[in-house]
């Protein structure tokens, strides 16, 4: 296995059997090596053999600064992952999951923590992806000595349910479809005028897509306990009209009942998009 490029001492690209481009890694593999030169393959402890040569472009750049600790550390939580969820996991999760870890330890170290605005939906939409987040984390301060917030453990997870999902393009093109319809319904219903650059309508928009992966895949989400639902219903009861309009959609279309539990997310999030949408209307009327 000849050396292609060199990334640092830990992480080189060769070419394998098929010509395409691979990414291996091994403590010290490169080091005082060339281009040209064959490697030890008792070094190699990992091989990256992506199908996208574009994938292997972005790789090769965020490992070639990245400690190989940290891209040792995520592996292992894909590992875990995959074992757990049994189920393929795309492999951009590599890039993706990498990249996320060594910037949260960075922060962390800095002194800079950013909140999970989603953690709660997170935690009780994605369960196990969740339950994967917090072991994960106990996997990074074992290992590398860092304890992270819990807020993590929602952004890991949500690496973890986009990699389920995949770039299949048709996946991706029912997703935009079916949140473009919500969207829609929310503001002729409602009478808004979004504001894009909102944080509620982000949020809004974020909680759709998660929804229409989960949807996509028939995973519901079921509550025995109906007293939140109840509560909501009664406060935001605009919100709440407007989801069961959704709920009605949904169900004549792509023949899925959401469950009170989504019912109950789906009108907090309208309520949200609705006060904040009208607060900043108002503030434009008077200025």
């Amino acid at each position: 296995m000849k050396i292609a490029k060199i990334l640092n001492n830990n992480v080189a690209v060769v070419l394998g059997d098929n010509g395409k481009e691979q990414v291996v890694m091994g403590r010290g593999l490169a080091f005082q090596k060339r281009v040209g030169d064959e490697l030890d393959a008792q070094q190699i402890e990992k091989v990256f053999a992506l199908q996208s040569d574009t994938l292997t472009g972005r790789l090769s750049e965020l490992l070639s600064d990245i400690p190989l600790e940290v891209i040792t550390t995520s592996e292992l939580i894909i590992a875990n992952a995959r074992q757990q969820l049994g189920q393929p996991l795309h492999e951009s999760l590599s890039i993706a999951l990498c990249d996320h870890c060594h910037f949260a330890i960075e922060r962390h170290q800095q002194g800079i923590p950013i909140r999970n605005v989603l953690k709660w939906e997170i935690k009780t939409l994605y369960p196990k992806e969740f339950s994967l987040g917090i072991e994960a984390l106990a996997l990074i301060h074992k290992r590398l000595g860092v304890k992270l917030p819990e807020d993590e453990a929602g952004f890991i997870a949500l690496h973890l349910v986009n990699a389920q999902l995949g770039n299949d393009f048709a996946d991706v093109s029912h997703i935009t479809q079916f949140m473009q319809e919500i969207l829609h319904i929310v503001k002729y219903r409602l009478q808004l005028d979004y504001r894009t650059e909102s944080l509620s309508y982000n949020r809004f928009v974020n909680h759709l897509k998660f929804f229409a992966q989960r949807m996509l895949g028939k995973r519901g989400v079921w509550s025995e306990d109906e007293s939140l639902h109840d509560v909501v219903r009664d406060k935001y009861p605009l919100a709440y009209q407007c989801a069961v309009k959704i709920d009605q959609h949904i169900q004549q279309k792509y023949l899925y009942q959401l469950s009170s539990e989504e019912r109950m997310f789906l009108t907090i999030h309208i309520e949200r998009v609705r006060k904040e949408t009208l607060a900043l209307q108002d503030d434009a009327d008077e200025a």
